[in-house]
């Protein structure tokens, strides 16, 4: 893995993620690790206490992550939400759309070709929490 990736410019969380089981059992970490299938809804009741919240990507075609960041950002957690583990360019785009402001790649990502990807369409067709207005927004106002 590589270090990882902001999108942000608060200070950096140091503090490593704990898995769900172990966060669940003792409750004082504030950086907690969300492996694919597990229910992102179990945090819930402690996002005031988390600053950093890691969802694993075993894989690219795995996009249940997505899902995990749409429903810790609809809760209304503001902390850092880092996509780790199989993170692809073309991939990063739409994490960012789902939450995501944090990556944590297995394989270097070019920065060059990061920024042209999140910066590629100017318009969306899904509203999701990024909160930018889709096109058919724009269109009828």
């Amino acid at each position: 893995m590589v270090d990882a990736i902001r999108l942000r410019d608060d200070e950096v969380h140091e503090e490593p993620a704990v898995s769900l089981e172990s966060f669940l059992d003792q409750s004082n970490a504030t950086a907690v690790r969300i492996e694919a299938g597990e229910d992102a809804r179990q945090l819930l009741p402690f996002l005031d206490r988390l600053s950093l919240i890691e969802v694993d990507f075993p894989a690219f075609g795995d996009g249940r992550g997505y899902s995990a960041a749409q429903i810790l950002r609809e809760a209304g957690y503001a902390g850092e939400l880092r996509a780790s583990g199989d993170v692809l360019l073309d991939q990063l785009s739409y994490m960012r759309r789902c939450g995501f402001d944090a990556f944590a790649p297995d394989s270097p990502i070019n920065e060059d070709l990061m920024k042209e990807a999140l910066d590629r369409y100017e318009h969306i067709y899904q509203g999701t929490s990024d909160r930018r207005t889709a096109i058919w927004g724009l269109r009828h106002g």
